[in-house]
């Protein structure tokens, strides 16, 4: 991939997909091809075919997807499961008629059984049962990792996959309902320290453990990845390094400055005990991530205060 290729970006305006587009940009490349909802549903086959008809890219990041927290996942698995589906399934088969020369998809390690053994390494795909709550999601994320493997085989497709852990950045979704752990947790310190409350209440007991990633260091490893990577393997992409959802909504209270006393509704889920992945694969090819869990939190809490706040 040179600096001419013409890339279609897909889900730019998302946490991942804006931070693609950054590091795209900031490394000198750009021709870049997007699209806003409102003009290309990927959902739509006839739509996405007639897209690459007209666009003609060379190199396609699958960076567009339905995502949510576990509120958001159990309260609607249908929309999790389809839309996620036919994303994936319009873009990598376009990709193969459309003779794109590479494509990136990315998916989640929520892909991997619930009690995987950690840190959890890429062949425990599919060696288990999934994680209830994000199960609709998982199946559809594998079904893409899938995609890419087959078209690879059988038509010879440059068609790579890498799987992130828990991400977050600026541009993340702070909605107070369907967002993920961390970006919910920072919004709702804000808001009680805004308020002066005593307390907030966290779901769970805060004993699960989890691993997260800069979505600025994930961008680096899908350039990097498309300039050095060519095989089948799906690949993990994370910090390596955990805590427990207890020790990370202390570190998010201490960032946003709340003094408050943290509660634990242990009648809500706790989800997956623990997902940490192994990052030998992607260490070894040369890649690491560079960013400290507090310095990133520090650079989203300042961005969510000018932004969102």
């Amino acid at each position: 991939m040179d600096k001419q290729s013409k890339i279609y970006l897909a889900g730019h305006t998302g946490l991942v997909g804006s931070a693609l587009g950054r590091c795209f940009r900031g490394n000198g490349f750009t021709n870049i091809v997007t699209r806003e909802l409102a003009e290309l549903d990927l959902t739509r086959q006839a739509a996405v075919e007639a897209f690459y008809q007209a666009e003609k890219p060379e190199v396609v990041v699958v960076a567009a997807a339905k995502v949510g927290g576990i509120h958001a996942n159990n309260t609607y698995p249908a929309e999790f499961i389809y839309q996620n589906l036919m994303i994936e399934a319009n873009l990598i088969h376009g990709a193969w008629q459309n003779g794109v020369k590479k494509l990136l998809f990315l998916g989640s390690t929520c892909i991997y059984p619930k009690f995987a053994p950690q840190p959890i390494k890429e062949e425990s795909l599919l060696t288990a049962e999934l994680e209830p709550t994000n199960e609709a999601y998982a199946i559809a994320k594998i079904a893409g990792i899938e995609l890419c493997k087959f078209y690879r085989r059988q038509y010879g497709c440059n068609f790579i996959s890498m799987m992130p852990t828990n991400l977050y950045g600026i541009n993340d979704n702070f909605d107070g309902q369907n967002s993920h752990v961390l970006p919910a947790l920072m919004r709702r310190f804000h808001e009680a320290k805004v308020r002066g409350d005593a307390s907030v209440t966290c779901w769970g007991t805060g004993s699960p453990r989890r691993e997260f990633l800069y979505v600025d260091d994930l961008a680096a490893a899908g350039l990097f990845l498309l300039q050095n990577y060519d095989g089948e393997q799906h690949l993990n992409v994370g910090s390596g390094e955990d805590q427990t959802i207890r020790e990370l909504a202390e570190t998010v209270r201490d960032v946003v400055g709340f003094r408050g006393e943290i509660l634990w509704d242990a009648t809500k889920p706790d989800g997956t005990p623990r997902k940490l992945t192994d990052v030998s694969r992607i260490h070894a090819l040369g890649w690491h991530h560079r960013t400290s869990l507090r310095d990133g939190l520090h650079t989203v809490y300042d961005w969510y205060c000018r932004n969102k706040a």
